[in-house]
């Protein structure tokens, strides 16, 4: 985000009543704990968001909401592309746009089929900045339906529109993370890495931030994180080694499993999702009671400050 000093974007989760509508309280109080946690900005209406499980009025809602809570606090970014003629997509895009956000999202896979050349997904991002005026949008590579990867010349060439303002990174390859940042660099422009594996890496390489679901875990973690990444280096191997060691667990069932380690630090949320993620089982369950008491070590020793 153009204007955001470094740090953690949460990608958010949309909390639901147990009958599968929108819990809208629970919203807003996990708006707070994410404001409350250090976070930079918020990525609402994402894949975490459930967003391909929402309705076209229920992701404007949530965005609304979520605009509502923060008033002003942080920077809030969506997604505003969902398939369809590029026509079509532009007139949500403007709708997104209308409820507030900074910055609208560009789903990578949904502009281009799998199939289509760099050419023609390139073609397309130009004809949806033609359509919709001055409105700032960022990218995301998004593993759903399929990932995209943008390479470092096609993000320099987006980003030198003046429009391109935000970039969720999945590449999951440091070589190629340095290489979109040095081809944006100083370009109002915040590249935000989803992979933890390099996260201090990326950081150090001058990424603005992160953007990753371990966030929907231990927000503040992330956020302590991304402001110690280069001040104390035993410290952040601990923190670094913390995250791999139990990044399958984290994925597992998600986001049932991040509102279940939610509910086990003590915030009320519950754990219905409307994606077919699969069970949680005697097995997970464990696995998440271990990821628990190895936070609570790991904060203890790096004396974390806990929200909830």
């Amino acid at each position: 985000m153009k204007n955001s000093a470094k740090g953690f974007i949460p990608v958010m989760l949309t909390p639901f009543h147990n009958d599968g509508s929108i819990d809208y309280e629970t919203l807003t109080k996990l708006t707070e704990f994410y404001l409350e946690s250090g976070a930079k900005g918020l990525f609402a209406n994402c894949l975490s968001s459930e967003m391909f499980e929402l309705t076209d009025e229920e992701r404007l809602r949530v965005i609304e909401h979520v605009v509502n809570v923060v008033q002003g606090s942080v920077p809030v970014v969506a997604t505003g592309t969902f398939g369809g003629p590029i026509a079509e997509q532009a007139d949500f895009v403007r709708k997104v746009h209308d409820k507030g956000t900074e910055a609208v999202i560009l789903i990578t896979g949904l502009l281009a089929e799998e199939k289509d050349s760099d050419v023609v997904f390139n073609e397309r991002v130009f004809d949806l900045l033609n359509r919709t005026d001055s409105i700032p949008v960022g990218f995301y590579e998004c593993p759903v339906p399929y990932k995209r990867l943008l390479s470092a010349q096609q993000l320099k060439s987006f980003v030198a529109t003046g429009r391109v303002t935000y970039h969720k990174d999945t590449c999951l390859d440091i070589s190629q993370v340095k290489s979109k940042l040095e081809a944006t660099n100083g370009k109002g422009f915040g590249l935000y890495d989803a992979y933890m594996v390099h996260a201090v890496q990326s950081l150090q390489a001058g990424s603005a931030g992160l953007s990753c679901i371990q966030g929907n875990f231990f927000p503040e973690l992330i956020v302590w994180l991304c402001e110690n990444y280069d001040a104390q280096p035993e410290a952040v191997e601990k923190v670094q080694k913390f995250l791999i060691d139990h990044m399958d667990v984290m994925h597992n069932v998600y986001p049932v499993v991040s509102k279940q380690f939610l509910k086990k630090r003590g915030f009320d949320i519950t754990t219905f999702t409307r994606r077919n993620v699969g069970q949680m089982t005697n097995r997970i369950q464990v696995e998440i009671d271990d990821l628990y008491q190895s936070y609570n070590r790991l904060k203890n020793e790096i004396e974390l400050k806990t929200v909830v």
